[in-house]
């Protein structure tokens, strides 16, 4: 008996989404939501978008991007079955341009720059990668597939004009890995039954 090494789904997107969540207190309300997207192919083409909520934004949610067509989309599909308050489509989407920086054995940096706002975000003292796959149909809720490279991160930082956001990243466990509130999350691919 020979087995596929094709998987049978759709992919819909292809790319990066690291991620920071901080709080004061293990468990307790995250002060930073950050959810940051590097897209390669998805159905509205590729981009980069982040989504912030954070004490920096006055606990506002916060939408920076090069491809308001691909965030419209990616909201509606993806980000608001993971964090609601992010698919709302009504949230206005600032223009921004984005960079990336680092050197994965130590640190990790993505930056923007919108007309009012300079924003930063990085990870470092990172974990052992792991590769963590989803199959589709598990969750009715949030009905897609992924498959990615996780790298945790036990220290983070978010910055906006400067100014820190507050909080720490938290240690989790993941099927038996070590992981984190905050992680790079790379060569992501999300999926969908044909």
């Amino acid at each position: 008996m020979t087995t596929s090494s094709v998987d049978p789904n759709r992919v819909l997107l292809t790319g990066e989404n690291p991620y920071i969540r901080l709080s004061e207190t293990d468990g307790g309300p995250n002060t930073t939501d950050a959810s940051f997207w590097r897209i390669l192919f998805s159905p509205g083409g590729p981009g980069h978008v982040l989504f912030l909520q954070s004490e920096l934004t006055g606990g506002q949610p916060r939408v920076y991007t090069d491809n308001i067509q691909m965030t419209r989309w990616l909201q509606g599909e993806i980000q608001g079955r993971i964090n609601p308050t992010f698919g709302d489509l009504e949230i206005p989407a600032q223009e921004a341009t984005f960079g990336s920086s680092g050197d994965l054995r130590s640190f990790w940096t993505e930056s923007l720059s919108s007309e009012d706002e300079e924003i930063s975000m990085t990870w470092y003292e990172l974990g052992e990668p792991f590769l963590n796959h989803r199959l589709p149909g598990g969750n009715p809720e949030r009905p897609h597939g992924v498959a990615t490279v996780l790298i945790p991160a036990n220290a983070a930082r978010l910055t906006v004009n400067g100014r820190f956001a507050t909080g720490r990243p938290f240690p989790r466990e993941r099927d038996g890995r070590t992981h984190s509130t905050c992680a790079l999350a790379f060569s992501e691919s999300w999926l969908l039954p044909y």
